[in-house]
Parts: structure tokens; sequence; C-alpha cells
């Protein structure tokens, strides 16, 4: 049940706790493109972009972002972590023009004690000390707690302490983070409740961590308990197992609890894929709300429930995130399934071949393999046995290859109940068949289309004799792009069906224009 509505505030920490995910390093250029995607596109609150005083490269980045921000109408929204240094962490960032520093402290006694070998006393004097100099230079203020919660539970009159210390200096957020990932719910229900109750007028920020699977279900907790900022990432990037999910967090506080977020849900695919491309850490297929497969339906009784009422949508619909809905091809799938596929396609098929093709389907599906959307005419051609998706066949083709040679292709294709040979050369055997098959397809006056992506991959955990997936990408027209799909066990031959397959769909279109 939701909660009386509030606004809560979004602080995205992907450029710097994100890039602590083991092997992740962003570029400068790249820092800058995601903050302003981050800040402009998808309209988070704050952005934090990186530590105080890591390299050269990454002051220039900094840098670059704060210049943007300022110009573009985000002042004080770029947030640098600092460190109780005094002046250093602070000069540095005033000389990238930045305008607030995240400052991190201990939050529990025992790193106080045993990493810093420091009293509270000590410690909180060497808050204060960086505080006043960061004020002094025009900075804004907001302090980490590290490792918060585990200082709470041990300690908590550590906490307080610390926190009455610090409570009346001009702090704009109090940052409390689950640095390891170690609360349940309830765990962060009750203390953000005891803090909220005990510092009423301060504004807490909670930082979550993902190691037991619990950060967004933390963060329903930290906002029913009262706190009004929260920390994420995009793709669950961060240390260990991660931080929440932007995605998810923005969905499930929408959805779940009723509140306002500025953020743009039509841009989070698209930042996803942004933050995936940059990072090199690939998003599994079933990741909520940005996965490749959450808005498919697989089961033939759910495409059924969907085409007769809308049985199986929710208010998680994919239009909301600029997605559509699509209904997997296989040994599950039933006459819905089909049905949906078709009407994508804009075919209308008598009931008896229908029943046909999807037979067909089935025994694909059992044989495991992969069913799509652009596969089902030539399933459909093989059931009528119709010519129309059979405009060239592949009769042979011999490809050779050596090392610091130029490859060969012999090819001979069937065109029209006419049989057409042809020899090509090229650097690599995908490159020689497209040269024979060029030659041929000249008789006709026909030119490929152009190949805007080109991708081979096997199962995950394949051996070497797996079959191999080829991909690729045509450019369709002047806005739009078709993808095909070849299967082999040697990936030129794959990329040669799929290619065929791109020729065949052509050929029919053109036909029929």
């Amino acid at each position: 049940m939701a909660q009386e509505s509030r606004t809560i505030q979004i602080m995205d920490t992907t450029l710097r706790d994100g890039e602590q995910t083991q092997g992740v390093s962003f570029s400068p250029d790249e820092k800058v493109n995601l903050a302003k995607t981050l800040l402009d596109s998808l309209q988070v609150d704050r952005i934090e972009v990186a530590s105080a005083r890591v390299s050269e490269g990454e002051k220039q980045a900094v840098t670059d972002i704060n210049t943007w921000a300022n110009l573009e109408g985000y002042p004080g929204q770029v947030e640098v972590l600092g460190f109780v240094d005094h002046t250093k962490s602070v000069d540095w960032i005033k000389e990238t023009g930045g305008r607030v520093i995240n400052l991190l402290t201990k939050g529990s006694e025992k790193h106080c004690h045993e990493q810093l070998r420091k009293t509270l006393e000590q410690h909180s004097d060497d808050i204060l000390q960086t505080i006043e100099y960061a004020q002094s230079q025009g900075l804004s203020v907001n302090v980490y707690l590290e490792d918060w919660s585990n200082g709470f539970n041990d300690n908590r009159d550590y906490v307080y302490q610390l926190m009455d210390r610090l409570q009346h200096v001009g702090i704009n957020h109090f940052m409390l983070p689950d640095t390891l990932g170690v609360m349940s719910p309830q765990e962060v229900f009750d203390s953000l409740s005891d803090m909220c109750n005990r510092y009423p007028t301060l504004h807490f920020d909670f930082h979550p961590h993902n190691d037991y699977g619990l950060a967004t279900a933390n963060v329903m907790a930290a906002v029913k308990a009262g706190v009004n900022s929260i920390h994420c990432t995009i793709n669950c990037l961060g240390e260990r197992a991660g931080n929440a999910s932007l995605a998810e967090v923005t969905a499930v506080l929408r959805d779940k609890l009723g509140m306002d977020l500025s953020i743009d849900e039509s841009h989070l695919v698209r930042t996803s894929t942004m933050v995936e491309n940059f990072s090199g850490k690939r998003v599994s297929a079933n990741t909520p709300i940005i996965g490749a497969d959450v808005f498919t339906q697989t089961a033939g009784i759910h495409a059924d429930g969907d085409h007769k009422g809308g049985l199986y949508e929710t208010i998680l619909s994919p239009e909301r995130f600029s997605r559509t809905r699509s209904y997997a091809l296989g040994k599950m799938s039933g006459k819905a399934s089909l049905l949906k596929n078709l009407e994508k396609l804009g075919l209308d098929l008598p009931p008896e071949i229908q029943q046909k093709v999807l037979t067909k389907i089935v025994q694909l599906g059992d044989s495991k393999q992969t069913i799509t959307t652009d596969d089902l005419p030539f399933i459909i051609a093989d059931v009528l046995e119709n010519d129309n998706y059979q405009h060239i066949q592949l009769i042979d083709c011999s490809i050779t290859s050596e090392l610091d040679s130029v490859s060969t292709a012999i090819l001979c294709v069937n065109i029209k109940d006419r049989e057409h040979s042809a020899t090509g050369s090229g650097n690599g055997g995908f490159d020689a068949f497209i040269d024979a098959i060029n030659k041929i397809m000249a008789q006709y006056n026909y030119t490929l289309p152009e190949l805007v992506d080109y991708e081979v991959r096997i199962p995950k955990g394949g051996h070497t004799n797996a079959l191999t997936e080829c991909l690729i990408t045509w450019e369709y027209g002047t806005e739009d792009v078709r993808k095909t799909r070849g299967v082999h066990a040697n990936q030129v031959f794959a990329s040669v069906l799929a290619t065929l397959k791109i020729i065949n769909i052509h050929l029919h279109d053109l036909n029929s224009a």
C-alpha cells in the first residue's frame, strides 16, 4: 500500500562508486558523456562523479563535467568524494570548478579506532577542520558516515556522539551507507527511523549495497522510515555485488510507494546501454526493467491471455521505458504467440496454415533452435511450399583460406529455377563469399543492403564444436534496420545463411512493392 506521496531525490554514483566495480574504468570522455546523459536526459537530481586526488585524467574529466554543468544550469548537482585531509581534497575540487564535497568520515567506532588509530574526539576535530576550510572556499558539504550500518549495530553511541558534534555546522546531507550490504529491510527501517526521529531537522541520504540482493527492498524500507534521498547506480554497478539499481528503485518507489521522482523513465534503457558499452559489463537478459527479455512472454497461455484482454499485462508496462512487448517462439508457444508475431509482420494466415506453422515452430524449439520474428517468413514459406521467400537457394558453397593469402569462395545458387555459379576472393572467407554473391546478383541489378553490424557467438559454456550464431544488422531503407541470423557449426557458413536471409527478405519486399 502506497505511503502519502512525497518527493524522493535520486543521487547517481555510477561514475564514482560504480567505477569501483572490478575491471571498470571510465575514460574522461566517457565520464563527461555519461554525466550529461544522467543530468540532462535521465534527469537525476545529483551525480557523484569521482574521488578527489585520484589522477590528472580524473581531474580533467571532473573539470569538463563542472564546466558543462555550470553552463547548462546544473550548479551544485555535481558532487565529488573528498577526504578528511584539511585542504588537499577541497583544493582539488575547487580547482575543477566543483561546488560540492562529499566528505568521507568514519561512521563506525571500529573503523575510527583500528583504521585511523584515532579517538572519536580526534577524528571529529579533523572533520570539523576540513568542513570549516571547505565552507570558507565556498563549497557545500555533505558527509558520508562510512560503515554506518555496522557502526550503528555495534555501538550506536559512537554514531550519536559523532552526529552531535556535526549536526550544527551547516552540513547539507548526512549520507548513511550500508557499506558492506549487511542490512535487512527491517534493520534498515528500525535504524533509519531512529536516526530520523533523533535528528528530525537533518537531511539523511541512504546509500545501499546489494550483497544479499536486498538493495531495492532496503531502499523501500529507508523511504518508509523517512529518508528522502537515495543513492543508486546504473546497471547495479559497484564493488562486490554492486549498489542499488537506479531502474529498479525508480519503478518501485513510484509504483509501490507512490513517491514523486524526477527520473525520465523513457531514457533508462538508453542510459543502461551506454553504461554497458562503456563499462564492458553486460546486463543479464532477465534484469528487471532493462534486461533484453523482461518484456517477452514465452508461455503460450500468457500470450493467449494478452490476446484476449491484456490479462498478463501490469502497470510495469514496456511502453513506460520506450520498449515493446514481444512473444517468444519456441516449444512452449501457442496459437496466441504465433498470432502476436504474425500481427507484428502484418501477416494473416488461415487457421489450418497457422496450425502447421505452429507445429513447425514447436519442432524447431524442441531442437533448441532460436526462433525470431524474422525467421517466421521462412518457416511459413517452408510450410506452404511457397517461393515468396525462396527467391535464392544455396546449392553448394566452398570456402578456402590460407595463411598470408586471400580467401576464395566458390558458390552455386538457384535463382528463379536457374543455377548460377561464381568465384569470389577477399580478405577472409565471408568477404570472399560477398564478392561471389555480388557477381551473381549483379545479373539481376540487385545490390545488397549495407552491413551495419556483425556479431558471432556461441552459447555460454560452449565447446569448439558448438553451433555458431551469426547476427548481422543491415541498413534497410533510410530509417530502418533489419537483423538476420544464421546458425551453423562453421561461423563463415552461419554468416552466409544470414546473408541469404536478407537477400530473400529484400527480394520479397521489392517484388511486393
